[in-house]
């Protein structure tokens, strides 16, 4: 059996983009669907079968908003995960987790452990309490397969307030959890990755930031109806946009085309095109 890193390589070779599957109420409003867990299963399993039947082999379902629906929505997350491994699909489960110690096990369980009904092949998690608060997630990433994506550059309008702060060094808290990242990675090869925001401007080099050094795979949000284009991409990342490592995450560019499965799976074909040529990707 192929390993994560591998399944998560061969994906990226197929296309650069990661679709979301994100259940806003307006989202659901906008097909026709009722905002509930019932219309939320609607809505993303039209997405799985566009995806299923395009280009593009990556998913990444926001968690939130199937947890917002109570234990239905956490039942539908459980069945399109189950739906997206059934497909062959790549599934990244946008949790954002983050805790301290015992905590942190029992987010680790739900979300990197085999057996755990939650289960996807990567997760996002959050290093705001530490990095060391990550490791009860990171030390289960070998045995179990995985690979999580640490949030480190966001583009949401307080992210700098936190990530760009500097210490005593010079060096930045965004900064200092990419040195840290990629640190972790050494002893697991292509299980830690990082998440950049793709709308964050001149940020990275103005921290003094390589994010072409990044030895991990990226994944990036803003592409598309946020705002970013393959040249913001080609600027911010460098290496990493050309060379099978960075994941476009794209939500309301796919889901906009909807609810027609054709039409989402024509919107896919479209972005895979756009991504592949403008970033001229090997």
């Amino acid at each position: 059996m192929t390993s994560a890193p591998e399944r998560l390589r061969a994906a990226l070779a197929a296309s650069p983009l990661c679709v979301g599957i994100d259940p806003h109420a307006g989202e659901l409003a906008a097909w026709g669907l009722e905002d509930t867990a019932a219309g939320a299963r609607v809505f993303a399993d039209r997405i799985l079968t566009a995806v299923a039947d395009s280009p593009a082999r990556i998913v990444k379902p926001q968690v939130a908003l199937f947890e917002r629906f109570g234990s239905a929505g956490i039942a539908v997350l459980e069945e399109i995960l189950a739906a997206a491994r059934s497909a062959g699909l790549f599934s990244i489960a946008d949790a954002k987790r983050g805790d301290i110690g015992s905590t942190m096990s029992g987010y680790a369980a739900a979300w990197v452990r085999q057996d755990s009904p939650l289960r996807a092949d990567a997760v996002t998690v959050s290093p705001y309490l530490g990095f060391g608060s990550l490791t009860p997630v990171l030390d289960l990433l070998e045995a179990e397969d995985a690979i999580a994506f640490v949030l480190a550059l966001t583009s949401n309008p307080s992210g700098p307030d936190v990530q760009h702060a500097r210490g005593a060094d010079g060096e930045s808290v965004g900064g200092a959890i990419l040195r840290h990242a990629a640190e972790a990675s050494a002893t697991r090869p292509g299980r830690i990755g990082a998440v950049v925001g793709a709308t964050i401007g001149s940020a990275a080099a103005d921290l003094g930031i390589d994010l072409g050094s990044f030895p991990g795979p990226i994944l990036t949000p803003g592409y598309g109806a946020q705002g970013a284009g393959t040249a913001d991409l080609l600027e911010l990342f460098g290496p990493h946009a050309r060379g099978h490592r960075l994941l476009v995450n794209a939500s309301r560019g796919v889901s906009s085309a909807g609810p027609s499965p054709e039409a989402l799976t024509g919107r896919i074909a479209e972005l895979t095109g756009e991504l592949l040529g403008g970033l001229g990707v090997d």
